[in-house]
């Protein structure tokens, strides 16, 4: 669905059984670590996004095989740590900062000469956290202004094993480094004042690297260090994507607003740390039920089934919504269904921002307050009036967030710009609309 959309009460719950796109994180760290591996590894689950294809146009540049078996499948030959060669051509990013990031990483490692460029968006963005502690390792970077794209890359003849202390939690920075410590000799170690979602490790581990997590299975706080071996000899191996956690939170908090709903989302990536959403959600009352868990490259994953819920406030310790994405306008849109009150703690710096979700629930008839980077929504059990307007320019997050507003307010909720949401979930407008039997969310 392209153009305005509004959307209202189904007349009905939501139901049936539905996928999400493959999570993105994992997709792009498993085609880069494809390309390093030995043999052939096929991967299934990658969503079908620009960012996608040019990850893949990038490590054929710098002399892997890869290609497209069929949607979200494709293949890749890997050249073994330490082969990539010089590309001939620029590595264009597109619009993935976490792409730009890893890419400085993995060619940091290598002695070649490649220049990253991105999309308007991207050259906008600082990559300093990233370069300068890639520098360590013996790789030198030349960027627009010192540290925007596009940059020049000149990796190390002889890559150095570091240490590595963060300021903050970032598993982008992290995994730059450990792809940097692949061809190392000798230990890269990595410490972290907090965790960080681990998506690069489980697969590093897939591969057949040799890394240790202190402390191994921790949850959202406490600090955290890694070690990794440098110079193994990764192994092919298949990879199966899982559904996007913090996509498959759209239509599991529609189905716990809507009553009368019972959904299910297969094939979910259930990480620790990316699962804040899902536990905030428990523990407001919601009904959620995981069957089917596996574990599958690393990663858990499971079926999570969501059932019409009377959800309740709850105080969101900070740091707990750290790796999922988009979380805060979600989060935001239950709590104003919930009776009681919800604080959402250290979320100042979160996507989305405060003002734009305070703006949100506010022009739906819910107030909210914010407290030193606190969100603060109070609700007296009270129906959510609906019927706002969210103009164009929103980022896709809070376009979904809306929608399913909508599906549960009284008057429908009406978003300027739908196409928005099918940037990072193709479809999303019109997936909802079936599964609410039609009607739904239309054209405005």
């Amino acid at each position: 669905m392209f153009g305005p959309l509004r959307a209202a009460a189904p007349g009905r719950g939501l139901a049936g059984e539905i996928r999400v796109p493959g999570d993105g994180a994992i997709g792009l760290r498993a085609l880069m670590l494809a390309a390093l591996a030995v043999g052939e590894t096929r991967i299934d689950g990658l969503p079908e996004r620009d960012d996608t294809r040019h990850i893949a146009a990038a490590l054929r540049a710098l002399g892997a095989r890869v290609e497209q078996a069929g949607p979200g499948a494709w293949r890749v030959a890997g050249r073994g740590v330490g082969g990539l060669a010089e590309p001939a051509e620029v590595l264009e990013m597109g619009g993935s900062g976490s792409a730009a990031a890893l890419f400085c990483g993995m060619l940091a490692g290598h002695p070649v000469f490649a220049v990253l460029a991105g999309d308007a968006a991207l050259r906008r963005h600082p990559m300093g956290r990233v370069t300068g502690p890639l520098a360590a390792c013996g790789a030198r970077f030349t960027g627009c202004g010192g540290e925007f794209l596009p940059l020049a890359v000149e990796g190390a003849r002889l890559a150095l094993p570091a240490e590595h202390r963060l300021p903050v939690a970032s598993a982008t920075v992290k995994s730059a480094l450990l792809l940097a410590g692949l061809c190392a000799r000798g230990v890269t170690r990595v410490e972290e004042p907090g965790p960080s979602p681990d998506h690069t490790e489980n697969l590093l581990r897939h591969f057949g690297a040799r890394l240790r997590i202190m402390p191994e299975g921790a949850g959202w706080d406490g600090a955290r260090v890694t070690e990794l071996d440098g110079q193994p000899e990764l192994v092919a191996a298949p990879v199966s994507v899982p559904g996007d956690p913090s996509l498959a939170g759209f239509p599991l908090v529609a189905a716990l607003l809507v009553p009368g709903s019972r959904l299910t989302v297969r094939g979910v990536g259930l990480n620790l740390l990316r699962n804040g959403l899902l536990a905030t959600l428990r523990e407001m009352g919601g009904e959620l039920a995981v069957t089917g868990e596996r574990i599958e490259a690393g990663e858990a994953v499971g079926d999570v089934t969501a059932t019409h819920s009377a959800l309740r406030g709850v105080d969101v310790p900070a740091g707990r919504l750290r790796g999922t994405k988009g979380a805060l306008p979600l989060l935001a849109v239950a709590a104003a269904f919930a009776t009681g009150t919800s604080r959402i703690r250290g979320v100042g710096a979160e996507s989305g921002g405060l003002a734009a979700v305070m703006a949100l629930l506010a022009a739906n008839g819910v107030a909210a307050e914010a407290e030193e980077g606190d969100l603060i929504i109070r609700r007296d059990g009270a129906p959510v009036p609906g019927g706002g307007s969210m103009a164009a320019g929103a980022d896709s997050c809070s376009v979904m967030s809306a929608l399913v507003l909508g599906l549960a307010a009284e008057k429908p909720v009406t978003v300027e710009d739908g196409a928005c949401a099918g940037v990072v979930f193709p479809d999303f407008a019109g997936l909802m609309d079936r599964v609410a039997g039609g009607g739904a969310i239309t054209s405005a």
